[in-house]
């Protein structure tokens, strides 16, 4: 669990950075999702850092995803709005109310819950259908976001947001379906061009969420995406359980832990600075 966490603050704090990186880009050609987005993010220091922080918060999600179940690394990882809302209000003078600290608190009471009622990472492989199922799924996170961009404001910004989290998702089951990591092994593995493919579409889109129309339903849709369906593929399918008598309080751990990351959504999106204001980040 302690991975688990160290990972959702990498991931939170890597969200404002590239939110201020993908907010300072050139904008492009006004389509829901813009490939060369990241070409131009990449040239901001921010988006670069952001990127080193996703690297380091995605080795510690592997690990956390080898040891525990995933419906705790993925409740883990909605939990990182909160971080990002704490860093925002710190670097971007974006205020939390007071609803929102109780938001935070609401975040880290379910994080507890699911730490004390989570048990062991499950102990079956998954089948080859489940591996071919994932590939399929990073294929249709990439069609989502080819019909996106000709949704209006808000269903676009919600395609978005589902599509970046189920990518995410994606990658959350595929890491626990590779079990040989040898080079002949891993080429021949569906779950490893799964992953690829999955995590590089969900970064296309949420990177197109967070410089287009309104992030807050965009991440909203991801936190959704990212946990309720990984957790019940580890579930139904991976052999994923919690300690004895304390499935009552894994579920309460995981509803709590994901409303108060949803009543964080806003801070999904960077404050849009004023043209004559410096970056503070």
């Amino acid at each position: 669990m302690v991975c688990a966490l160290g990972s959702a603050v990498c991931f939170g704090t890597a969200s404002v950075l590239q939110a201020v990186a993908a907010r300072a880009a050139e904008p492009g050609s006004g389509s829901g999702v813009d490939a060369a987005l990241l070409l131009r993010a990449l040239r901001q220091w921010r988006y670069i850092a952001g990127l080193g922080l996703d690297g380091l918060g995605f080795v510690l999600q592997v690990v956390a995803l080898r040891s525990i179940p995933i419906y705790a690394v993925g409740a883990a990882l909605a939990a990182s709005l909160a971080v990002t809302a704490v860093v925002a209000s710190r670097l971007l003078d974006a205020r939390l109310s007071g609803v929102e600290w109780g938001a935070v608190g609401v975040v880290v009471a379910g994080l507890a819950m699911l730490g004390l009622a989570s048990g062991a990472e499950g102990g079956e492989a998954g089948s080859d259908a489940l591996r071919y199922a994932m590939l399929a799924t990073a294929v249709g996170v990439l069609l989502i976001g080819a019909v996106a961009g000709r949704l209006p404001g808000r269903g676009r910004a919600l395609a978005l947001g589902l599509g970046a989290g189920c990518g995410f998702g994606v990658v959350e089951v595929s890491v626990r379906l590779i079990d040989d990591v040898s080079p002949a092994a891993l080429l021949s593995n569906p779950a490893t061009y799964a992953l690829l493919l999955g995590g590089g579409a969900a970064f296309l889109l949420l990177t197109s969420a967070l410089q287009k129309g309104s992030v807050t339903t965009a991440t909203a849709g991801m936190v959704v995406g990212e946990t309720v369906g990984p957790a019940l593929i580890g579930v139904v399918w991976l052999g994923d359980r919690t300690r004895e008598g304390l499935a009552w309080l894994a579920v309460l751990g995981f509803v709590v832990a994901v409303a108060g990351a949803l009543a964080l959504a806003r801070f999904g999106e960077a404050p849009v600075e004023d043209a004559s204001e410096p970056v503070r980040v």
